[in-house]
């Protein structure tokens, strides 16, 4: 497999299981198509980002390579920055055989554009009863936000690590994110937790989230108790980053009691408080993880030629593929 085959397979694997449902994505990528396609200027679609016809997540993108590198070895990390690059080639150094790093979270490029991928969390919303036309509303500011809080960032800092070290790079956040989304959302509705402990016990019994709780940093019950009922359950684990406070009353409104997060901010705590949701954060590292391993189990799948995988940055690998 190459670095091209790798990276269109993960995004793939992502529409696949996007939480809004196939059909959306495409008519997304429909519309994007025709944007690019009304533009006038040359300048304007010289500097328009065609990959984005292909990918509908703007967060995950070849950081580094033509896309010919053959992959035999990956050293992935939730996080990849200037540190772990010079481990990469320290490595390399010592003799260990690594052809690419990936990274969960995104940098370059893909880590400027992360506000476009919270348009996502809108369609989810609606599929959980929340009208389309609030969550739009409610989720434009949102996106504006993190979108100023990007803009000084220095983005392209890790990759230009990368670029002269020779090593290729490549960022895989919202597919892996969707993976992990629609596989807890899935389970929890199969297993139909009846108290929030059960729901606490159907993420312990998960690889990921068990080694985290052996660290100090498995899942906890933000908001209720053990005790209470855990109704509707909503997984919140794609879309970028936090979506907009504001949104918590329309889920509980819509029938949603309580909400399986990776992480929650102290305003976005007090206002789902408010409308008495039961939250459990599940942890942002260990739900990377799940994500990370569930989509390389996939990738893993795809190719008989099975790239060995070395850790770092937080990332444990846990192989389902092999099961």
């Amino acid at each position: 497999m190459n670095l091209r085959e790798l990276y269109e397979k993960a995004i793939s694997i992502g529409i696949d299981n996007d939480p809004r449902g196939k059909e959306i994505v495409l008519n997304d990528l429909a519309a994007k198509k025709k944007d690019f396609e009304s533009l006038k200027s040359l300048k304007e679609k010289e500097s328009f980002d065609t990959e984005s016809l292909r990918n509908p997540y703007s967060d995950s993108r070849i950081l580094n390579g033509t896309g010919e590198e053959t992959v035999g070895s990956i050293l992935v990390g939730i996080d990849i920055e200037v540190g772990e690059v010079l481990l990469f080639d320290r490595l390399r150094d010592k003799g260990k055989e690594l052809d690419l790093v990936l990274s969960h979270h995104p940098g370059g490029r893909a880590y400027a554009n992360l506000y476009d991928v919270m348009r996502i969390q809108s369609d989810i919303f609606h599929k959980f009863g929340v009208p389309i036309s609030t969550a739009e509303d409610l989720m434009e500011g949102r996106i504006k936000e993190v979108e100023r809080k990007l803009m000084p960032a220095n983005h392209a800092r890790t990759v230009d690590a990368a670029k002269l070290l020779g090593i290729p790079f490549v960022c895989l956040h919202t597919p892996a994110d969707n993976m992990v989304a629609t596989y807890l959302q899935r389970s929890l509705e199969e297993k139909r937790p009846y108290t929030v402990a059960d729901v606490m016990e159907i993420l312990m019994a998960i690889p990921e989230y068990g080694e985290a709780a052996r660290n100090g940093s498995g899942p906890k019950i933000l908001i209720g108790s053990k005790t209470r009922k855990a109704g509707k359950i909503f997984v919140d684990m794609t879309g970028g980053t936090e979506g907009a406070k504001e949104i918590f009353a329309s889920m509980a409104s819509s029938g949603v009691d309580t909400v399986v997060a990776m992480h929650l901010g102290e305003e976005h705590r007090k206002e789902a408080e408010k409308s008495h949701l039961n939250v459990v954060i599940a942890g942002h590292i260990s739900s990377d993880n799940l994500g990370m391993n569930l989509l390389l189990d996939e990738i893993m799948r795809a190719t008989e030629a099975r790239p060995a995988v070395c850790e770092c940055s937080g990332f444990r690998r846990f192989n389902r593929a092999a099961v």
